[in-house]
């Protein structure tokens, strides 16, 4: 599959799960301004649309029907999205997919009640997946779907943890750690596992599905924290270094203050400590300076910490391509697998 045919399926997969959305979430003229409307405005911001493309694949890949899953899906882009609204609170970010995030343009207390909302909208669709796919499939995805929130507030309470401990003796298995329940499970291992469930694949095979789902997501999310440093705003959609503005325990910080000078180090940790310009933390206190954050990302740049990364990403993408080909004999060939298989090469030229 080549780069243009994998965004072209993206794209579509998009547009199917969006139309599902708009029919999941009520058309209300007198709540839409305050609630409905707003529950469209991360969903309908340019994105990649990779979760429920990865349900939808799988479930295609393994001969499940579209209608088997759409559904399915639709809920795992209402929770990514319900997940970024809090998340976006909880780092103080300010832009997300090349916008103001939705506390920064409406305050906390309705962004926080959009995300509330998406996530309680997301119950019934799973449920009337008892029509479609009846009671023993719909009880796996709903299981998996609980199973997909536990691990990832459980790796978001660890990742807020650290910060609020100023914790920074961390070693990269504590990042893979953190990564995997904060963001493989929703994004990689469940909608992959719905996708299989809705096609009606046997629990071994799931579980080899999924390792594959794992690996990939923790190559991705390095990626994306490359990106975040050394991407272009207009492809990243995020705020370029905002992981250094927001002080974020991330594979290349954690390396570039392990391999720093003594007083390199003690420097770099006094000014993550800092609270940034704007966020609740500051309240007339000293804030990060733009040279401040240019200090950290010259830092990184002189121990080699993005290289470092992208030699990591490669590694997990290269086991995540191992764990594919052990699946491969059962996944119909076709460009719902060229899909599951092209996200590998897709991670390794974006970290290049």
């Amino acid at each position: 599959m080549t780069p243009a045919e994998l965004h072209l399926y993206l794209d579509e997969c998009r547009e199917l799960v969006t139309a599902e959305i708009r029919r999941i979430i009520p058309a209300d003229p007198r709540r839409g301004a305050a609630l409905y409307d707003l529950m469209l405005d991360y969903p309908l911001r340019e994105a990649k649309g990779l979760r429920p493309a990865l349900c939808i694949a799988a479930c295609r890949a393994l001969g499940g029907k579209l209608e088997a899953v759409l559904r399915s899906a639709a809920v795992l882009e209402l929770y990514h999205n319900a997940f970024l609204i809090h998340d976006d609170i909880e780092d103080e970010s300010l832009l997300r997919r090349g916008r103001p995030t939705l506390h920064r343009a409406y305050g906390v207390p309705v962004a926080v009640n959009v995300g509330d909302a998406m996530l309680a909208l997301s119950l019934q669709p799973l449920l009337d997946n008892i029509e479609t796919l009846g009671l023993g499939p719909a009880l796996r995805i709903l299981q998996a779907v609980a199973r997909m929130t536990r691990e990832s507030v459980e790796g978001q309470a660890l990742e807020l943890d650290w910060v609020r401990r100023a914790a920074w003796d961390l070693a990269d298995e504590d990042y893979v750690t953190m990564v995997e329940q904060k963001t493989c499970w929703y994004s990689f291992i469940t909608p992959v596992a719905i996708g299989a469930i809705a096609a009606r694949l046997d629990p071994g095979r799931i579980e080899a599905l999924s390792s594959f789902a794992r690996r990939l997501g923790v190559a991705f999310q390095i990626q994306d924290d490359i990106l975040n440093l050394a991407g272009d705003v207009g492809e990243y959609g995020k705020e370029i270094c905002g992981d250094l503005w927001e002080g974020k325990r991330t594979l290349i910080l954690l390396h570039a203050l392990r391999h720093a000078a003594a007083e390199e180090r003690a420097e770099a940790i006094r000014i993550l400590a800092l609270p940034r310009h704007g966020s609740a933390a500051e309240a007339g206190a000293r804030v990060k300076t733009a040279d401040e954050v240019r200090f950290l990302r010259a830092l990184i740049e002189r121990t080699g910490s993005i290289d470092h990364a992208r030699a990591v990403a490669s590694a997990w993408a290269g086991e995540a391509q191992r764990a594919f080909d052990g699946c491969a004999a059962w996944l119909l060939p076709g460009v719902h697998r060229d899909l599951l298989q092209s996200l590998i090469q897709y991670v390794l030229e974006r970290v290049r």
